[in-house]
């Protein structure tokens, strides 16, 4: 299905938003749905679920009206990641089901009178027109030239899908764009990942470090409670930001540094650690390797050298550092989440690495702790067959250290270079909108023109739909089973998904596509189930209960297996490193030609009239994902661009004034953005909420609200150790005028 040139398309209302609602009217108030038919006295009818919104996945249950209707939900108060209390997403997560914008049928390119076009089709067709084109580039370039690039729970039975199709090349954006520089910077120190939810003992912390995690706005759900508490119990709180966040408002210590010298700010608290001999002797000297190495690299760090470079003055970074000893070892650097930043991530993760060792706090109380998760065992297949193949060839010698497939490093070798003998031709993209979660689009949409075939499976009509060849509508997490939740926790837990209604439309779940997809492309061995039910209650029996009961029961707890929440005193210990010892002086970094030890880089500074381009999250918000939510729209539905008084002033900006932002590459924001003046962010950074700003009609809510802040990223700093993509290195200006405006001819 090559096109001559894939166009965007927009979609018809033959595929959203052309079917009335099954459902009984409901009035959008407070953020909240309120049905008109109110329960009756029989209201007992209620199903478990865990939360899609965001990766946390707080478990919850789905109530619905005596006539059937979804009412509400709330959480589980057994569980774990959420103590049973949700978000503000979690409680709004039914808008994702009774939005109206939803795809609703299955939609085929096609060309007609020279015209490329959406026609609406039967699943049995669509799902024809994937496995025939899938099949055929298989038997043409091999099945390694197929890529999933994939977001959330459907991600793991298309996961099964392309290994049983012959491809390992499986990514996950939120490696290479969020998570993975802190990954591979811990594993080179600790032999152990963070993972997700963060192992981070909040609860019990008596200082907790934030160097740019946003905690309060991103709302990890268990984190935000467990700060609170924190709070509550007299714990010190130290914001790290240019921005006076929520977090910095709840701080004994904001300290506003300037952008991009974090590493810097790090190295001065280490020297302090270090040369003051704060740092926790007897821990140090029974787990640690590289002391005496890393004592001579710090030996010029001073504050007052990192005054210069982070505008903080001395007597706050030893201050602050005295505040982290005092607490020792119930102290916290906070690793983060979105740490992907300035290109020498994983350098930066390793110096809050190496901070947290010398403080004692990896396997103590109030510090980190060792988490527990109760897996699940895979139904029976044949052995998949092994790639001849894999991602890592098209970058032969380059991130090697990376322990997932990098996302941007897929989309670059789907552009045919000379030396690369197979790009990829086909992409699975499955609730993930590429074209605002990947940095600087123009490659993202370059790639895109070189594939043969892209079929996009989603909820909504996201902008990465205009260029699929088959759009396939999947179901709400409402509507639909998922493999259960095994997540990681202080206790190992597992917690049930069912459906709380059939699928509104003609939209499926997940495992019900990839069934039918590995049927017609041949790989029924790999499948030998007839429905997800019959896997989940197979899983379940395997580790003692069953679907009945967890229907009942929505999450069940297991004991721990082995009583290792924290090191017990001189305990004996084993790190999964190459020295057996927590890695202050990195061998596994060596061994691949980079720095030992983090090193400070001074990065590119904005030109005048330019400011740096900060992004972040709002509590009401995942990404774009929910920007067309209608419950969490009348939350917030705009972003705004935060910008310092010193500036407005130059500028002459005034509060709630419309103006666009070109980027130093010449990018103009498509749409306006409205100005917020304040003084909670520095003169050389303006900040705005990152996931506005789209483009597409069909999303009626979000279109044409507020900037998009991924379209101005078009200078992606790669981290060289494990290719993630530093996106806070684009500096902006300010356009009072509408420069899209067509000058009207005299």
């Amino acid at each position: 299905m090559k096109q001559s040139r894939r166009e965007f398309l927009k979609i018809s209302s033959l595929g959203i938003g052309g079917v009335t609602l099954a459902a009984p009217f409901f009035n959008w108030a407070n953020g909240a749905i309120v049905s008109d038919e109110t329960p009756g006295e029989d209201f007992v009818n209620r199903t478990p679920t865990y939360c899609e919104v965001c990766f946390w996945k707080c478990a919850g249950w789905v109530y619905k009206n005596d006539k059937g209707n979804i009412w509400k939900i709330i959480g589980n108060d057994e569980d774990p990641h959420c103590n049973g209390r949700l978000c503000p997403r979690g409680t709004g997560g039914l808008g994702m089901y009774y939005d109206e914008d939803r795809l609703k049928t299955p939609l085929i390119r096609k060309t007609i009178d020279g015209k490329q076009q959406f026609v609406e089709a039967s699943w049995d067709e669509a799902l024809d027109v994937v496995a025939k084109n899938l099949n055929k580039l298989k038997e043409k370039y091999g099945p390694e030239c197929t890529a999933l690039f994939t977001h959330g729970s459907g991600g793991k039975f298309f996961g099964d899908l392309l290994k049983a199709f012959g491809s390992t090349n499986i990514t996950a954006p939120s490696f290479a764009q969020c998570r993975g520089p802190r990954e591979v910077a811990f594993l080179a120190t600790y032999g152990e990942i963070i993972a997700s939810p963060e192992r981070v003992d909040i609860r019990d912390t008596k200082c907790l470090v934030l160097i740019g995690s946003h905690i309060g706005e991103n709302m990890h759900n268990g984190q935000v409670q467990e700060m609170s508490d924190a709070i509550d119990k007299g714990a010190t709180i130290i914001t790290v930001d240019p921005r006076f966040s929520t977090a910095a408002s709840k701080s004994k210590h904001w300290l506003p540094i300037k952008p991009s010298t974090d590493i810097a700010l790090l190295l001065a608290w280490i020297h302090e650690v270090i040369y003051n001999e704060w740092y926790d002797k007897k821990y140090v000297d029974k787990y640690c390797y590289g002391l005496d190495e890393l004592k001579d690299h710090v030996k010029n760090f001073t504050p007052e050298w990192a005054y210069g470079i982070t505008t903080i003055k001395p007597h706050v970074i030893r201050q602050t550092a005295k505040e982290m000893v005092n607490a020792s070892p119930a102290v916290i650097i906070h690793p983060g989440r979105h740490v992907t930043w300035y290109g020498d991530d994983t350098q930066r993760l390793r110096a809050v690495a190496i901070l947290n060792a010398l403080l004692g706090s990896w396997g103590r109380r109030g510090g980190f702790y060792s988490p527990e998760k109760k897996s699940l065992p895979s139904f029976p297949h044949p052995e998949f067959p092994k790639p001849k193949k894999t991602w890592r060839d098209a970058h032969p010698g380059k991130y090697n250290l990376a322990i997932e497939v990098v996302s941007n490093g897929i989309c670059d070798a789907t552009i045919p270079t000379p030396d690369n003998d197979c790009s990829f031709k086909a992409w699975i993209v499955n609730g993930t909108n590429l074209i605002t979660t990947l940095p600087d689009q123009k490659n993202t949409l370059e790639a895109i023109q070189h594939l043969e075939f892209m079929v996009v499976i989603d909820t909504m009509p996201m902008e990465i739909t205009g260029y699929a060849d088959v759009i396939l509508p999947e179901c709400t997490y409402l509507e639909r089973y998922d493999y259960c939740r095994t997540d990681q926790n202080r206790e190992p837990s597992i917690a049930l998904r069912m459906p709380a209604t059939e699928p509104k439309y003609n939209t499926k779940p997940d495992w019900w596509i990839v069934r039918q997809l590995a049927h017609k492309m041949g790989l029924d061995k790999f499948f030998k189930w007839n429905d997800i039910e019959e896997v989940l209650d197979w899983q379940l029996k395997q580790v003692g209960t069953s679907l009945e009961e967890m229907k009942k029961i929505g999450i069940k707890k297991f004991p721990r297996e082995y009583d290792d929440l924290y090191f017990v005193e001189d305990q004996d210990i084993d790190f999964n490193t190459n020295t057996g010892k927590i890695e202050l002086y990195s061998t596994d970094l060596e061994a691949e030609g980079f720095d030992p030890m983090p090193v400070y880089t001074p990065h590119p500074e904005p030109d005048p009239g330019f400011y740096r381009l900060n992004y972040g999250r709002h509590p009401a918000h995942t990404f774009s994902r929910t920007a067309n939510n209608p419950n969490l729209t009348d939350l917030f539905d705009e972003n705004v661009l935060w910008v310092n008084p010193i500036v407005a002033k130059e500028w002459d900006l005034k509060k709630g004034q419309e103006i666009w932002l070109e980027n130093q590459d010449g990018i103009l924001s498509t749409f306006p953005i409205k100005v917020r003046v304040t003084e909670r962010i520095r003169h050389d950074s303006v900040y705005m909420v990152h996931g506005f700003g789209h483009d597409n009609k069909k999303l009626t809510r979000s279109y044409g609200k507020g900037a998009s802040d991924t379209e101005l990223i078009s200078n992606v700093l790669v981290d060289p150790i494990m290719g993630g993509t530093g996106m806070r290195s684009n500096f902006v200006t300010f356009k009072l005028e509408n420069p899209h405006k067509k000058e009207v001819a005299s």
